[in-house]
């Protein structure tokens, strides 16, 4: 078991481990008092994972209640986030009581928000059952919701109590979601520590999440609310989560993502943005993973649907540019520049 405090707006610790589940009550009575605890989780995850959960909860002293909703990326939206809403009041939840958000990075995302808005601000507490939540999503306090326009154009910043990475989790997971994981994962090594790309490859789970909290963990304490450099993990977001949307949802996000980092390489060498070309390399790895990066959406309908990006400030948007593997600045390019950045991406 180790243990990473992040401090931000609110303290809070990231434990991870093998197993640890089965201890979360003991975990969350370190911080929380004996309240009503509402699990949130979707279908796939509550057959799958809930009981453990409950049972620790009920012998540490904890009420218990659960909201289900079916799982993918289709389900947060707003109908969604309403139903949880009316849920979490026709259960009695108070501001002295608190959410579990025990799934991935849809299940993480919707009930962060649920926790953000529900009675102006109730207590939260991450458990991702996910590599890919657990590298990236589940702390750090990004919540958020999609509309018809886009990806995560709702949302707040509000961080949790607690996370809890189990190990364990990742052993029950089909190849594509481990493969999701690595996806983002990579994103870790382009921008901040190339040596990691070879953990990633070898499987080493427990030290490539554990590497990737404590990078972002740097960054979330530098600039918790994303304005600055904290954007950098974005780093293949703003071609991905156009091509993810393009494709109703039915390519998975780290899918997806591979594929804008790959793009957004070539176009930060090919408009001049940077001396160095790392898209090769990365394609070479993501093939590796077993990842096609090829992109077969055209560049306008990825153009109209990049202008929501979230790093999109006035009339310019941060773009992600590696230096070298492992190493990456933001620049701002003006939107009018942006659709040929995009097609010189995907050439």
């Amino acid at each position: 078991m180790k243990k990473f405090t992040i401090c931000a707006s609110s303290t809070y610790d990231v434990i991870t481990g093998h197993d640890i589940v089965k201890d979360a009550g003991a975990y969350i009575r370190e911080v929380l008092e004996p309240c009503r605890l509402c699990i949130i989780t979707d279908s796939t995850v509550n057959s799958m994972y809930s009981q453990v959960l409950l049972t620790s909860l009920i012998e540490s002293g904890f009420q218990t209640s659960k909201i289900v909703f079916p799982p993918g990326e289709h389900s947060k939206n707003l109908s969604t986030y309403t139903n949880i809403l009316e849920a979490l009041a026709d259960e009695g939840i108070t501001r002295s009581d608190a959410i579990i958000a025990l799934g991935g990075g849809s299940v993480g995302d919707i009930a962060g928000f649920a926790a953000a808005t529900y009675m102006r601000g109730i207590r939260y507490i991450q458990i991702p059952t996910t590599y890919e939540a657990a590298v990236d999503a589940a702390y750090g306090g990004e919540t958020g919701l999609n509309l018809m326009s886009g990806k995560n154009l709702v949302g707040a910043f509000w961080q949790p109590s607690l996370v809890l990475c189990d190990y364990g989790y990742f052993d029950t997971l089909p190849e594509e979601r481990l493969k999701d994981g690595a996806a983002e994962a990579m994103k870790f090594a382009v921008i901040a520590e190339s040596s990691l790309a070879d953990h990633i490859l070898a499987k080493d789970y427990p030290y490539v999440v554990e590497r990737c909290i404590s990078i972002k963990k740097s960054l979330i304490e530098t600039d918790e609310r994303c304005y600055g450099l904290r954007q950098i993990l974005g780093f293949g977001h703003t071609i991905g989560q156009a091509v993810e949307k393009l494709s109703a949802y039915g390519l998975p996000h780290g899918h997806a993502v591979a594929i804008g980092m790959v793009a957004e390489s070539k176009a930060a060498f090919r408009t001049g943005l940077t001396g160095v070309d790392i898209s090769g390399e990365l394609a070479d790895i993501f093939a590796r993973l077993g990842f096609d990066t090829r992109c077969c959406y055209p560049v306008d309908e990825i153009y109209n649907l990049a202008v929501m990006d979230k790093k999109i400030f006035g009339d310019k948007i941060s773009v992600v540019v590696p230096e070298r593997f492992g190493k990456c600045s933001l620049h701002r390019i003006s939107i009018s520049a942006l659709k040929e950045y995009i097609r010189e991406g995907l050439k």
